[in-house]
């Protein structure tokens, strides 16, 4: 059967990653560093999703000068690229991620992630798997939900939007797909509720990781 996509790009946190720990104990540090309250893990999991500076805003306390949250977020960022990450694989993505490559199909890695960070969690996680294209956040490159960082990607990989799966667990992540032109899915294992994902505008939702082959190919392998 011919796949109906040749292309799969990945939100990192929250859809091929548990890494709610590590970025909680990267901000955690941040704001203990200023000697502000830190936050519990929990109270991460609606905050993340629009890049390290909104995040930063959020966990920082309300009577905080707003000017602060840049630094904060610096320094966040630089703990997570230093830090050695104990972020795992979600269950089934590991096997997932091999069968697309098995099968030719692009595999690429789009985050609001400081992008040092993400690929050193990227390598400590995935030790054997070469993505074909990884792309965080850095200086000059605009973050998502904006298209164009998508658009770049593609061309890198040698695929248009309508071939490609645009997966990951947030509001942030459908508006991208849906910017960009990608066919958008949301996986409900994440940081949102499967609620969230379909008011965005995921054309589905998944429950399990080898579900996307029902995108990929209209109705399985």
């Amino acid at each position: 059967m011919k796949a109906r996509y040749k292309a799969v790009i990945f939100d990192c946190d929250g859809t091929l990653l548990d890494t709610l720990a590590d970025i909680a104990a990267a901000m955690n540090a941040a704001l203990a560093a200023r000697g502000w309250p830190e936050l519990p893990v929990e109270n991460y999991r609606a905050k993340v999703g629009w890049g390290i500076l909104r995040l930063a805003e959020l966990a920082m306390p309300e009577d905080a000068e707003r000017e602060a949250a840049r630094e904060l977020a610096e320094e966040a960022a630089r703990i997570m690229a230093e830090a050695s990450p104990a972020a795992r694989p979600y269950p089934g993505i590991a096997e997932l991620l091999d069968e697309l490559a098995d099968k030719k199909i692009k595999i690429a890695v789009m985050s609001n992630k400081p992008e040092a960070a993400l690929k050193k969690t990227l390598r400590a996680c995935f030790p054997d798997l070469s993505f074909d294209a990884i792309v965080g956040a850095r200086e000059g490159v605009a973050v998502k939900p904006d298209p164009e960082a998508v658009w770049d990607m593609l061309a890198e990989v040698g695929a248009s939007p309508h071939e490609t799966l645009f997966v990951g667990d947030s509001d942030v992540d459908i508006l991208t797909a849906r910017n960009s032109g990608c066919y958008p899915v949301g996986v409900s294992w994440g940081f949102r509720p499967r609620e969230t994902l379909e008011k965005a505008g995921a054309a589905r939702v998944i429950d399990r990781p080898q579900e996307i082959w029902d995108a990929i190919y209209g109705g399985g392998k």
